[in-house]
């Protein structure tokens, strides 16, 4: 579960509901269903039109992922593919096959069915560079369908305040009910708002973030399955995956690698 997400939301929602009862005013003001079924169904609407249905279902499974990501252990995945590279100059690459099926990636375990089938370089490359192009494009759909809801979002709030408002003035022989009755249009307004700052944009943002882990984590997996195919030395290999590692990733490694050899 991701902690950050959760902090993020609570912490989000909590102080401008905190403030708001500072200010004088009443949580009980802000719960208001028809504000709720104009924001949040105007704005699911437009997005199931916009979008394919496929999208829409992935879209919603994709908001999981803000709080049950699956961290990528890029450190564990450079220290897999070293070992298979030392294997492969010791026993040759077939003996890599052994290994293919127990890669719980399906993209990891492409190239290196490709590369232990000696598929030529240029062929792998170009075959791999597609595959991530796909998931590429199938990771965006459902970020360009929560960022779009985003942008609804606030439009319907603004409707939602207008028909408020014209409900308002259809009884404006009764001045005593004015004041709540414009207080209530206003609350599709801050829903709309909410909703697009405080959730969609938000989860498409992180969404994409976590999206671009896992391109980075295919990347080092494609250098280093060509490096073994080469027949580049694991020491080298090594050093050439550790340039996708930030600073403090670096130290995680080195640290990995000096328990690994100590064991």
């Amino acid at each position: 579960m991701d902690l950050g997400s959760i902090i993020g939301l609570v912490m989000g929602f909590g102080l401008i509901l905190g403030a708001n009862v500072m200010e004088g005013g009443k949580l009980s003001s802000l719960l208001q269903i028809t504000a709720a079924m104009i924001v949040l169904g105007g704005t699911l609407g437009a997005c199931v039109l916009q979008f394919p249905m496929k999208v829409t279902v992935k879209a919603l499974k994709s908001s999981m992922s803000v709080f049950f990501s699956k961290k990528v252990d890029l450190i564990q995945v450079i220290m897999q593919i070293v070992e298979f590279a030392k294997r492969s100059r010791r026993e040759g690459i077939l003996s890599l096959e052994r290994e293919i099926d127990n890669l719980k990636d399906p993209f990891f375990a492409k190239a290196l069915r490709m590369a232990v089938d000696g598929l030529e370089p240029k062929q792998l490359i170009e075959t791999m560079e597609t595959e991530l192009e796909t998931i590429e494009a199938e990771h965006e759909a459902p970020v360009k369908f929560i960022e779009a809801a985003g942008g609804y979002a606030p439009t319907m709030g603004i409707m939602g305040a207008v028909l408020g408002l014209m409900h308002v003035m259809s009884n404006l022989a009764e001045p005593a009910k004015l004041g709540e009755g414009i207080a209530t249009a206003f609350v599709a307004t801050v829903y709309g708002l909410a909703a697009a700052n405080l959730v969609f944009l938000p989860f498409a943002n992180k969404i994409k973030t976590n999206g671009h882990q896992g391109m980075r984590m295919h990347q080092v997996v494609l250098k280093g399955v060509l490096l073994i195919q080469e027949g580049v030395n694991h020491s080298i290999i090594e050093e050439q995956l550790k340039s996708f590692l930030d600073e403090s990733e670096r130290k995680k490694f080195d640290s990995a690698r000096a328990a690994a050899k100590t064991a």
